[in-house]
């Protein structure tokens, strides 16, 4: 099987390792104590991922005048508007609340290229611009959070184990992939990593998924009424948010690869990239994971509608002059 074989097919692929989880926590007892091997896993995860995020041409993105301004307009100022509006409807309990939130203010760097492409946007300039992306929302995460918890939510957060997941497994991976990238033009070795690299997102991000639904099933009466609280809101999120990005599109005038790629990344969240935080939380487990899996799973699905609905969302207009 080929690169472009498993992107293709990666959600077939995640909704296997989430069968087959669930199925060893049926089969062997101590499932629950697989929880040590996430942040491993997570680390391992995001390292090739941000691998395959061109980071060393964060610059060249910034280019793209038009285009990145509705971007972050859709993603920072669009979604925030909409969960500011929905805020009063969010559960009362502190942990599904900040869950919620936490993953809907996040916009996906990785898969999101693919399924952008498959819906026929323009993948190559929203891959170019996640390096950004990534940076807004590590920035702009704790001042969302701050304005739109309560403040047993707010509560929730703290700073030490907060700084450590985010150092650790975000900020460490991060600068390692862009170290790696930066000298593989003048080392063998390099250039063989980042190769291997490339071949991994897919199945690093399904083993996750596999250890994270594996921790979860044996504790999963304590979960399921929180995530049954999240789905109507993650539901309302998967309509609302493509449409968003389109209207954004449309105001900035951009062209209608362009509008459809802004369209993909406002409906499409980075729950498995900010897990290390949501990990982080005191008492997290099972409650957190599997409110963020959740939201994986009403993706997964939703993605195959958009690679459908967001081309006639956003047809050709006859504006396809360059976004800059």
């Amino acid at each position: 099987m080929d690169k472009n074989t498993l992107e293709s097919r990666q959600s077939v692929l995640y909704f296997a390792a989430m069968a087959l989880a669930w199925l060893a926590a049926q089969v062997f007892s101590e499932t629950g104590s697989w929880v040590r091997f996430i942040n491993p896993a997570l680390a391992i995860m995001l390292f090739v991922t941000f691998m395959q995020v061109p980071l060393v041409t964060l610059l060249e993105g910034l280019r793209n005048v038009r285009f990145i301004s509705a971007l972050l307009a859709a993603n920072f100022i669009g979604v925030p508007l909409l969960l500011l509006l929905i805020r009063p409807l969010l559960p009362e309990l502190p942990l599904v609340q900040f869950g919620i939130l936490l993953v809907l203010l996040a916009p996906c760097i990785d898969y999101v290229v693919t399924f952008c492409h498959l819906g026929r946007g323009d993948a190559a300039r929203l891959l170019a611009c996640t390096p950004l992306l990534l940076a807004m929302q590590l920035l702009l995460l704790p001042l969302y959070l701050a304005l739109f918890l309560d403040d047993a939510a707010a509560a929730l957060i703290s700073p030490t184990p907060f700084a450590h997941a985010f150092t650790w497994l975000i900020l460490m991976p991060l600068i390692g992939a862009g170290l790696l990238q930066k000298i593989q033009p003048r080392f063998f070795i390099a250039q063989r990593i980042v190769n291997a690299a490339s071949w991994l997102p897919v199945p690093a991000t399904a083993l996750v998924i596999f250890l994270v639904i594996a921790s979860v099933v044996p504790q999963l009466e304590l979960a399921l009424d929180s995530v049954r609280q999240a789905l109507p809101f993650y539901l309302l999120f998967a309509v609302a948010a493509p449409c968003i990005g389109a209207l954004t599109a449309r105001l900035f005038g951009l062209n209608t690869t362009s509008s459809r790629a802004v369209a993909f990344s406002c409906a499409t969240r980075n729950s498995l990239v900010i897990l290390p935080l949501a990990l982080s939380i005191p008492g997290a487990m099972p409650v957190l994971p599997a409110i963020l899996v959740a939201q994986t799973v009403i993706e997964m699905i939703a993605e195959s509608c958009y690679v459908r609905v967001i081309p006639r969302l956003v047809r050709n207009t006859g504006r396809n002059r360059p976004s800059v």
